[in-house]
């Protein structure tokens, strides 16, 4: 007679005894957990196992298991990212490993290996800091990888040609007339504002109309759908960089991804409705050289019209690529020209002498009239006005901090970057440091002066503009921009630095270098003699 199987005889066991049989279904439980801890433990090991073999080159501070560093910047806001770098340099140097959970970053503020870094062809991807920036702006030349961005870079270059600049002027000019007449109330007042928000409104006023060819009117209509939408995309966009939890895939189930995609839906829609438009225009053959803008003069080409006449193997661009380069040239454009302005306003006004001689030599070049169009001409003979703007840049620097990814293990200075690394230039700290420059916190814009020009002798410790082939592109757009509206605004006013301003307002590191609580100035008529 057979008699029950082991198993019945287990579940008459377990029957009869349930205390024990909770408890050994517990210890199953606790097996299987230990085992699945071990298995992930192993997996996470193998993958990282060479990544860990080749930290052990660097200096860096002390790491968890899994979590790394991670704990350092835990729902950290963009003002305490700088001192934590700061931090890390003073103690272990400027080269610096740290891990961001599992992910080795490397920060270098090494100039010569810095230059490597940024002229090897494996390391032109951006690191995955930008990648919160996708849902806006798509595939575009910020966002793009290798071949792909490659081959944008080359079809978009020609659009930046000096020759094609030199249309913007006009555009330059009359907006920053707009920005003079709307600062007007705060003249001769005696009383602080802050500078920025103006500053901003007027700059995407430029870049809307050297984008896409319209007028948003951001600063006399501050409060208007597409401004409001530009600050919210990018105010979340941005945030997810300094949250653990909106940098997972539960931030789409958050209220900032819904607010997010209201914004992006206001954006996307405008510029998709001005490329059909365009397009449709080019296409009917109904856009004559001879027509006007709604400014009365010439219709000038807009980054758009060059982008619908571009081709990428003999292939024209289709409208989501365009969307994608001109939503890049709108985010890129108007933050980085509102720092580096505002900072530079800052700077002469906190020196009266370097102001005063900037002053003269606007004067000289465009004349007492101060409602004097800006012309082309004028802005190269602008020389100390630039050399002002680049000693800010090199204190205040628009991108502080740029990322790469090392998509294969290289070699540089006889240490190896592991594959998968984030790697980050420290272009903030290098316009600081003594080893690179003479007395770095005053502020000499002499500095850049003829052949002693720092660019000259060590190019890779000054690249407000980043460098190598994937420098920015637009940067003498950048730089003819700010010398116009600078000139315009210093033929108009004096800037003042309030009695009881700080010496340095305090910064906020977000991709771009932003004063975290404004930056207060008073401003007074020019007395013209």
């Amino acid at each position: 007679m057979i008699g029950p199987s082991p198993r019945i005889k287990l579940t008459i066991y377990l029957i009869q005894r349930p205390e024990r049989g909770a408890r050994t279904v517990e210890t199953m439980w606790i097996y299987l957990s230990l085992l699945t801890v071990g298995f992930v433990a192993v997996v996470i090991y193998r993958k990282f196992a060479r990544t860990l073999e080749v930290a052990q080159q660097y200096a860096g501070p002390p790491a968890l298991p899994i979590l790394g560093n991670g704990l350092w910047f835990l729902n950290k806001q963009p003002d305490e990212f700088l001192p934590i770098i700061h931090k890390l340099t003073s103690t272990y140097g400027d080269v610096v490993r740290f891990w961001q959970g599992p992910q080795f970053t490397l920060y270098v503020g090494n100039p010569s290996m810095i230059e490597t870094i940024l002229t090897n062809k494996h390391l032109t991807d951006k690191s995955g800091e930008y990648d919160y920036l996708s849902n806006w702006l798509g595939d575009g030349l910020l966002l793009s990888k290798r071949h792909k961005w490659h081959a944008r870079r080359k079809a978009i270059t020609p659009a930046f040609h000096f020759k094609i600049l030199e249309q913007f002027v006009d555009v330059f000019d009359r907006n920053a007339a707009e920005l003079v007449d709307v600062l007007e109330k705060h003249a001769d007042d005696g009383k602080t504002f802050d500078m920025f928000p103006y500053v901003l409104l007027y700059a995407l006023d430029v870049i809307c109309e050297s984008a896409m060819g319209t007028s948003v009117n951001a600063l006399r209509n501050a409060d208007s759908e597409y401004v409001r939408a530009v600050k919210e995309a990018a105010h979340v966009s941005i945030k997810r960089m300094f949250d653990i939890i909106r940098r997972t895939s539960l931030f789409y189930l958050t209220p900032s991804y819904q607010k997010l995609r209201k914004a992006l839906k206001v954006l996307h829609g405008y510029t998709d409705n001005v490329i059909v438009s365009r397009r449709n225009q080019l296409m009917s053959k109904t856009d004559s050289g001879g027509v006007s803008d709604e400014f009365g003069a010439k219709k000038k080409d807009a980054f758009l019209d060059m982008l619908l006449r571009t081709s990428i193997n003999g292939k024209p661009l289709t409208n989501l690529e365009i969307r994608e380069e001109v939503d890049t040239f709108m985010f890129e454009g108007h933050d980085t020209t509102t720092s580096a302005v505002v900072f530079t306003l800052f700077n002469l006004a906190k020196h009266p002498e370097i102001q005063q001689k900037v002053y003269d030599e606007i004067v000289s070049v465009i004349g007492k009239d101060p409602k004097e169009k800006i012309e082309l001409s004028h802005l190269h003979d602008l020389s100390y006005t630039e050399m002002a703007i680049k000693e800010t840049l090199r204190l205040f620097p628009s991108v502080p901090l740029i990322g790469r990814r090392c998509v294969e293990e290289i070699t540089i200075e006889g240490k190896t970057i592991p594959a998968g690394a984030n790697i980050i230039v420290g272009i903030y700290f290098m316009g600081r440091d003594t080893k690179y420059f003479e007395n770095p916190s005053q502020f000499i814009p002499e500095r850049f002066e003829g052949e002693f020009s720092v660019e000259k002798f060590n190019p890779y410790k000054y690249i407000p503009f980043s460098a190598g082939p994937r420098n920015c592109i637009g940067q003498k757009f950048a730089l003819n921009e700010m010398k116009s509206v600078i000139s315009k605004l210093l033929r108009h006013y004096e800037f003042i630095l309030p009695p009881d301003s700080v010496e340095e307002p305090p910064l906020a590191s977000e991709l771009i270098l932003k004063p975290h609580q404004g930056v207060p100035l008073q401003i007074r008529h020019r007395a013209l003699n």
